[in-house]
Parts: C-alpha cells; sequence; structure tokens
C-alpha cells in the first residue's frame, strides 16, 4: 500500500520522495519566487548614476540590492538583470531620441553638404541591437545549456545597454 502525505507551503512545489520500494511520499520543496514576484527597485542604480560617480561602478547595482532582497537563485538573479535591462533600455530609448532630434537639427542646418547623422545614428543603432544581441548569446552559450545561461543573458543585456545609453549620453554632434 502506498501513503501519501501532501505538505504544502507558500512558494513550494509538491515533489516525489521516494523511501526505498515501499512508498512514496510528495513532501514540498521551495521553489523561487515567480519572476511577477521578484521585489525590484531601479534606485540604487538611479541614484548611482546621478551622484556622478565612475559610471561603470552604477551598472548592475539596483540588480544586486535585488539579489540581496530575493535571493541568489538563478531565476532570481535573470529576473534582476532584466529589471535592470528593462530600466536601462527605458533610459537608452529617451537618450536616443533626444540625440536623433539633435542629429536632425545638424541635418538640417548641413544641408546637403554633409552625409545623414540622423541616418548614421539609426544604421549605427540597429547594428549596435544586433551586435548586442549575438555578444549576449554567445555569453549565455558558454553555460552549455545550463541555469546560468539566464542570468549571464541578461547581465550582458544590461550592461551592453548601460554602455550604449552612457555612449549615446556622452556623444558630442557637431
Amino acid at each position: 500500500m502506498m501513503h501519501r502525505v501532501m505538505v504544502m507551503a507558500r512558494l513550494a512545489t509538491p515533489v516525489w520522495v521516494v523511501f526505498g520500494m515501499a512508498f512514496a511520499v510528495p513532501v514540498a520543496l521551495p521553489v523561487t519566487a515567480a519572476a511577477q514576484d521578484i521585489v525590484f527597485s531601479p534606485q540604487d542604480t538611479a541614484d548611482c548614476v546621478a551622484s556622478g560617480q565612475p559610471f561603470e561602478g552604477c551598472i548592475g547595482a539596483a540588480a544586486e540590492t535585488c539579489m540581496e532582497r530575493n535571493g541568489s537563485a538563478t531565476v532570481v538573479m535573470s529576473a534582476c538583470y532584466d529589471k535592470e535591462a528593462q530600466w536601462w533600455d527605458s533610459r537608452l530609448n529617451a537618450i536616443y531620441s533626444d540625440v536623433m532630434a539633435q542629429a536632425r537639427d545638424m541635418d538640417t542646418e548641413n544641408g546637403e553638404h554633409a552625409p545623414s547623422q540622423a541616418d548614421a545614428l539609426r544604421r549605427m543603432q540597429r547594428a549596435w541591437i544586433d551586435y548586442r544581441d549575438e555578444t549576449c548569446s554567445y555569453e549565455a552559450s558558454q553555460w552549455g545549456g545550463g541555469t546560468g545561461a539566464g542570468p549571464a543573458f541578461n547581465a550582458c543585456l544590461m550592461r551592453m545597454t548601460a554602455e550604449q545609453s552612457h555612449y549615446l549620453e556622452t556623444a558630442t554632434l557637431n
């Protein structure tokens, strides 16, 4: 006869544990919270950027705080890096819009006497997106399909998106 005992806990998944050949008992093992349950705030990264500290030291600040609050399981790491990458992406999009407006103004001022800066900026950004995605895919591939691939990919996206936002923010249009 098989005896079944079900232990349920919040954020737990039943897993069958076999005790010898006589019977199996499902027990609850803790699992990581779903990505939507992750507590994240971009404040640490935003404060760091606003403080004037060296830019490179700001990348990942909010993700690190997120992992301290939510744990270090790979699904948590991946979600925290992804959430900070989204923050950087929003920042990048705003900066890109500003730089594009400046480039269009320069194109108007220069007329047909110079190559279009707006066209060059658009081509550069599209090429950069492909480069970023392939670079991050390569970094993830180094994990051989293991659980570290997700965090590696998202950490790469976060880092490269932050670096591109900084590049565009400090670019000088002439």
